[in-house]
């Protein structure tokens, strides 16, 4: 599901309608459409293909199940910080840092 979902969102980040990433990546649109709700399941070359056609890794449509996956985060989160001024830096780390504590502890409090 999770799979689709980041199929979904990356056409629309560049603009692109369901059947332009249909059509780069020489796919019905509605399969597409089934990929993208989950009612699919997903044969490595299809997700080739679709990686192909996105200019993306396929690392990045699979994060939610590999293992090593902090290359795709890491990207992820340079991306969303790479047009932030000096105050949003600043605002976004305390944030990470308060966020990290709290899971952290919460964490430790259930195992």
């Amino acid at each position: 599901m999770q799979i689709g979902l980041r199929i979904r969102e990356a056409p629309n980040a560049k603009g692109w309608p369901q059947a332009e990433l249909a059509f780069r990546a020489g796919l019905n649109s509605a399969y597409v459409s089934h990929i993208e709700t989950g009612k699919t399941k997903l044969a490595l070359p299809t997700i080739v293909k679709i990686a192909n056609a996105l200019s993306v890794s396929t690392d990045e449509l699979l994060c939610d199940s590999l293992v090593q996956t902090q290359h795709v985060y890491d990207k992820k989160i340079a991306e969303e910080l790479k047009d932030c001024d000096n105050i949003e830096l600043q605002a976004f780390l305390e944030i990470i840092q308060s966020t990290k504590k709290v899971l952290r502890k919460n964490r430790a409090t259930t195992t």
